[in-house]
């Protein structure tokens, strides 16, 4: 059994945010044919299930960067989380340096998470970030932290430099950026690769092969355990020089042709 970790965002979702129906009958095709097939992505479980693509589909999902698994039919199966201690002291920080703060929560993510900003003004962008009530968070039971984000402005991508080095090797943390304007800050233990490994070692299995496909740097984690990595064609130059193969683009069903025409299978 062969495995398919797949990212979403700018891989296996076009620039409409979309599962086309050729990736849809190529995943379906791996499953036939006995194959394990997992969603390997920085988003939050609720903006996973929202896609309406996956309604029929029955996989594991790997979430905020490898911090939340759930198994096929939805069982939360592992969680690694950020302690409030370290995110009390990263979160001044970040304020410090006038950075959007996403912070992905097992209440939802707070002021938001990413897909619904993807689109927003500058100026609505700010509005939300000044506006918002940060401290409302750490009123809530038994409140978990699975990621922050420090979001910047594309006309500000200097901030991404700015945040990794502020942050550093002080705080047990793993960093890693989804999209070139962000900085996604987890545990140590949430990591793409990792998540993979854990998965396999829990469920008792063995993959012959692991294929990772993925677009960012975040990717770089489940790229690091896989037999085969494959990036898109849309994909960073930095991010393609990692991988095995360099499929077509997400807007040209990278994946499904790297199943059908590179991977051989």
């Amino acid at each position: 059994m062969k495995c398919f970790s797949i990212d979403l965002d700018g891989t296996l979702l076009n620039s409409e945010h979309d599962i086309t129906e050729a990736s849809l009958q190529t995943m379906n095709e791996l499953l036939e044919e006995g194959h394990s097939v997992i969603l390997n992505t920085g988003r939050a479980y609720g903006d996973v299930i929202k896609l309406k693509a996956l309604e029929n589909l029955q996989i594991p999902i790997f979430c905020v960067n490898g911090a939340v698994l759930f198994s096929e039919t939805r069982e939360l199966l592992y969680e690694a989380t950020i302690s409030l201690e370290t995110y009390k002291e990263i979160f001044p920080i970040l304020k410090g340096l006038g950075v959007g703060i996403l912070v992905y929560t097992n209440y939802g993510g707070f002021p938001s998470t990413l897909p619904p900003l993807h689109k927003k003004s500058k100026e609505e962008l700010n509005t939300l970030f000044e506006q918002f009530n940060y401290d409302e968070i750490l009123e809530k039971d038994q409140l978990k932290i699975y990621k922050l984000i420090a979001l910047t402005h594309h006309d500000e991508l200097e901030k991404v430099e700015i945040v990794n080095k502020a942050l550093g090797d002080t705080f047990d943390i793993s960093m890693a950026s989804s999209f070139p304007n962000n900085v996604e800050i987890t545990s140590n233990e949430a990591h793409k690769g990792k998540a993979l490994l854990r998965y396999q070692k829990m469920l008792n299995l063995e993959f012959d092969e692991i294929i990772a496909f993925g677009d960012g740097g975040n990717d770089l984690a489940q790229f690091e355990v896989a037999d085969t990595s494959v990036a898109m064609a849309n994909a960073p130059l930095n991010i393609q020089e990692k991988a095995d193969i360099i499929t077509k683009s997400n807007d040209e069903d990278g994946f499904a042709y790297a199943v059908r025409h590179l991977l051989k299978k």
